[in-house]
């Protein structure tokens, strides 16, 4: 794994504890308010267990061969919107995934990445365990949560260490070529924010410029804001004119999306207290890449 100094520094920090703890401080929630009444009739029990069950697994395991403090864990929320429930236990499901990271002398919380997974399917019986392996396919709901444990930790890498997610990329491209074959929601294509879309998006090499992107968005822009405000606003113009380089030869791409996806709104908020002539270059910049906000970006020249 590539390695910036800080990186390095902020690994060896973590090691120096007594104290070891898994990488992700993982909460999840369910939501069961789209279910009809027939559907939750007699399985009050079930959704508690399952919430333990799913939150356990994801902060229960090593994901990687790092040690962290507890207060360094990667925090993740995955909000479990539930549509569908049948007494054989399927379960039909939308999940919206964030993944937090701390911003360096603050205490701001940027969103590294929020997604939402409209196919997260899967099959739940009281007391029945989660499996994973990094080898096989083995049942859907651990290999989704496994997915999403390694994409947090790819791109909270990345945010640190230029490359520096390049394991956990290399895991959830191999992950989802094992699921494909066997799992349910892993071989839609025409979804540009579809797992075997996002993994496929990290590895491809023409679309390496925009993990480089969230390095140094993070580590060399949103990490010196509070001392550098210019300059930073200066440098996020520059890494919009890069991502529309890559635009060019992969318009719309899944890593494209997914960026806006969870720095739409922090970018408008920096960027509205730039000059007139910035205001303007970010609109332009910003109304190409992510057209679907459009309206929103607009506010930065009126």
């Amino acid at each position: 794994m590539k390695s910036t100094p800080f990186f390095l520094s902020l690994i060896l920090l973590l090691t120096s504890w007594g104290l070891r703890a898994q990488e992700l401080q993982a909460t999840v929630t369910i939501n069961t308010e789209q279910l009809q009444l027939d559907q939750q009739r007699g399985s009050n029990q079930i959704y508690p267990e399952l919430q333990r069950t799913m939150q356990d697994f994801l902060n229960g395991r090593r994901w990687s061969n790092d040690n962290f403090a507890p207060e360094e864990k990667i925090k993740v929320n995955i909000n479990l919107l539930l549509t569908k429930a049948t007494s054989q236990g399927d379960f039909e499901a939308n999940a919206r995934v964030q993944v937090l990271r701390p911003v360096f002398g603050t205490s701001y919380e940027t969103i590294v990445l929020n997604i939402i997974d409209k196919n997260f399917n899967f099959k739940y019986l009281l007391g029945m365990p989660l499996t994973y392996n990094d080898n096989s396919y083995i049942e859907n709901l651990g290999a989704m949560l496994a997915y999403y444990a390694y994409l947090a930790c790819a791109y909270q890498y990345d945010s640190f260490g230029k490359m520096g997610g390049d394991v956990f990329t290399q895991r959830l491209f191999n992950l989802t070529n094992l699921a494909q074959t066997s799992g349910t929601g892993w071989g839609i294509v025409s979804d540009v924010r579809s797992r075997v879309a996002i993994s496929e998006s990290l590895m491809n090499q023409q679309l390496q410029g925009i993990r480089e992107v969230n390095y140094t968005y993070h580590r060399l822009l949103l990490d010196t804001y509070k001392d550098q405000p210019d300059e930073t606003r200066k440098g996020i113009l520059e890494l919009l004119n890069q991502i529309r380089q890559i635009n060019q030869i992969r318009p719309g791409a899944a890593s494209i999306r997914i960026f806006f996806d969870a720095k739409a709104d922090e970018i408008f908020s920096i960027m509205d207290e730039a000059s007139p002539s910035e205001r303007q270059q970010a609109f332009a910049y910003l109304s190409l890449l992510d057209p679907i906000r459009t309206e929103t970006y607009r506010k930065l020249i009126r």
